[in-house]
């Protein structure tokens, strides 16, 4: 067992009936005469006995009753052993009193009275354990234990991969940044010796790890079985930080922890439906890069180097994983590890505390990622909530809470500018106005400025009253004049009091529209270009014209198999500050809109985790309007959920997406 501890359970009937039967018949070739003897102080067969029979007294101690040997007995024929079962030693055949003694033993032990053979039922077999702490078919004769390899920063692993620092090293192996010297490039590397019982397990897991496939776990490049020597090579990411370094400052904030729990959860989720589990998933193994997506390490191989199966806590892989998830954002949330040990840089619990929710630890933390938190590490959630325990579960649970958004930043406080006087008249002179320091508190507004904005408004009402004068004046003598005979003066128009109003609402700024230079097909999850033939269409400002995506007999994700989703890559030229997006689909559709991570250096063959996402949306005319312009040369429309076609269309049947118009709004 994992835990090291021995179930004893018995054989089948069939295997003790098959060992009766060939002691039977080596008993009657004894009789007949045409067996040879033995040598001469040969030692008694042990079967894993240690020369004595299940009786418990040595082989050789046969009953007096026992019938004598022959002088020549002719040797036994050996027998095969059974399938699975290790070969047995290699020994000089029974005599007939050995055999005899064997069949009297095993008569005893069955409760019977009558020793004859004939009569002989078939004995009971030692109880051996279900679950041996080795493979007997591959690893019999490998030891428990080998300590790690040894090597030094400078050694060349398989010609091509050169050792540089010891991240860490355990009795069994090490795990170490290297340098790929024929690709120029950081990786990991963990050594094992080959001869170690998990050295098999270890590859095995690699392998399985390296099928995947999925961009959100860290990728497993090789894994080779070398002389006395193996070692799995993975992924580096150098500008990732992992979860215990993020929890160095203090707890997450809420929408951190939201992201983190979410994306961490919708991976191993995708895992254990392709029968992939991690079974020991630690703050050290969740990377955050700096896009802001969460990407996870050691998927299968880091349980396989130290023997981790799931069974021996008597939980399964989905419930190891569940909780595991669960005690990451414990630990976001409360800064705390939810065991009474300190790990990694946290302290751990009080031992008196059991059973809390993260808000019984610390005040302050998000209500809804509190109980989420306690259902996936408790088997008794506060509050009789039903507990998690599986990352299905633990996944839908999350799609219905509500999103928690990012924060705004906080901008600088404003500071209005000095006012300035436009009408500027000798009396009435524009006060400077004095800004007071940051820091400092304003000066009080001294007594003259009140009498400076009274005298000015005086002068303004007799500015008023004259100009309203002047005005009835001249009117006044227009109309005498236009009344008088033979007059040809035509009354001026007066000015309308809705054009002499000015407006009240300031002018809004409308979006103008950025032109795509090109549309790209990306489809990293694929094996060819999706949709390569009706590129130009998306982008044509034809809506009648549409940029139609392979088609697909499943939907994305819903089985072992499918990929995640495909995407449209659009190319503005030059990076470009960008507002708003607008699509229209044919069909309802759900896409995600993206852009370029920081750390991108080709956009088109970067992978979807490396993309920041700016918006999620479902429909036929969508529209995505930023919070924050952002300033990017590339988006990626990324397609998660596609319809399926009608039955009497082209494609019946089957799940595709046709994108007519695309606008770009900086």
């Amino acid at each position: 067992m994992a835990d090291g501890t021995k179930a004893v359970v018995d054989t089948s009937a069939a295997d003790g009936a098959a060992d009766e039967a060939a002691l039977a018949a080596a008993i009657d070739e004894l009789a007949d005469g045409t067996a040879r003897a033995t040598a001469a102080g040969s030692p008694a067969e042990k079967d894993g006995r240690d020369g004595r029979d299940d009786s418990g007294e040595p082989a050789g101690a046969a009953p007096a009753a026992t019938t004598p040997a022959p002088a020549a007995p002719a040797p036994a024929a050996p027998t095969t052993p059974a399938p699975g079962e290790p070969a047995p030693e290699s020994t000089a055949p029974l005599s007939v009193s050995e055999i005899a003694a064997e069949l009297a033993s095993g008569d005893a032990a069955a409760g019977r009275t009558d020793p004859g053979p004939a009569a002989a039922a078939p004995a009971k077999r030692p109880p051996r354990d279900p679950q041996p702490t080795h493979d007997p078919r591959d690893t019999a004769t490998l030891p428990q234990t080998l300590p790690a390899p040894q090597r030094r920063s400078g050694d060349m692993i398989g010609h091509r991969y050169r050792l540089e620092e010891c991240i860490s090293s355990t009795e069994t192996f090490s795990s170490w940044r290297a340098v790929d010297e024929k690709l120029r490039r950081a990786v990991g590397v963990h050594l094992m010796a080959s001869g170690h019982q998990r050295a098999r397990k270890v590859l095995a897991a690699a392998k399985s790890a390296a099928l995947l496939g999925d961009p959100r776990f860290v990728q497993v490049l090789d894994a080779v079985q070398e002389g006395e020597l193996v070692y799995v090579v993975r992924e580096w990411l150098p500008h990732a930080s992992d979860l215990a370094k993020l929890l160095s400052d203090g707890p997450l904030e809420p929408h951190e922890a939201y992201q983190m729990v979410r994306q961490v959860t919708d991976a191993v989720a995708a895992a254990h439906r392709r029968g992939q589990a991690h079974l020991r998933l630690t703050p050290r193994c969740v990377l955050r890069t700096d896009s802001g997506q969460y990407r996870i390490n050691g998927i299968a191989v880091d349980a396989a180097l130290r023997g981790l199966t799931g069974e021996g806590s008597g939980e399964d892989a989905e419930r190891v994983d569940t909780r595991a998830i669960g005690a990451l954002l414990f630990a976001a949330l409360t800064h705390r590890w939810p065991y009474p040990e300190d790990r990694y840089d946290l302290q751990g619990l009080p031992r008196n505390l059991r059973e809390v929710a993260p808000d019984q630890v610390r005040a302050g933390v998000h209500k809804g990622l509190s109980e989420l938190a306690a259902r996936a590490l408790l088997d008794h959630p506060p509050h009789h909530a039903e507990p998690i325990t599986t990352p299905d579960g633990l996944a839908r649970a999350i799609a219905l809470m509500p999103r928690i958004r990012q924060p705004q930043p906080e901008l600088p406080a404003f500071t209005s500018p000095p006012r300035h006087n436009t009408h500027a008249l000798p009396t009435a002179p524009n006060p400077t106005r004095v800004v007071a320091a940051p820091g400092t508190a304003p000066a009080p507004v001294a007594a003259p400025v009140r009498r400076s904005g009274r005298r000015l408004r005086t002068v303004v009402k007799v500015t008023a009253s004259a100009v309203a004068l002047g005005a009835i004046g001249v009117a006044s003598w227009q109309l005498v004049d236009s009344l008088r005979p033979g007059s040809t003066a035509v009354a001026s128009p007066q000015p309308s009091s809705t054009s002499a109003t000015p407006s009240a609402h300031a002018a809004t700024h409308d979006p103008a529209p950025i032109p795509v230079k090109e549309a790209l097909s990306y489809n990293p999850l694929g094996e060819k270009a999706d949709g390569a033939a009706s590129l130009a269409k998306a982008i044509d400002d034809d809506p009648g014209s549409e940029w139609q995506t392979n088609w697909y007999s499943d939907a994305f994700g819903s089985k072992p198999g499918t990929k995640e989703g495909t995407g449209l890559l659009l190319d503005l030229g030059s990076a470009q500050t960008v507002s708003k997006v607008t699509l229209k689909w044919s069909t309802a559709t759900t896409a995600e809109l993206r852009m370029p991570g920081k750390s991108v250096g080709n956009a088109q063959t970067a992978k979807p985790g490396d993309f920041t996402v700016l918006g999620k949306k479902a429909g036929t005319a969508v529209e995505y309007n930023l919070d924050s312009p952002v300033t990017t040369r590339y988006l990626l429309i990324w397609l998660t959920n596609l319809s399926k076609n009608p039955d009497s269309g082209p494609n019946p049947g089957k799940y595709q997406a046709f994108l007519g118009d695309v606008k770009v709004f900086g």
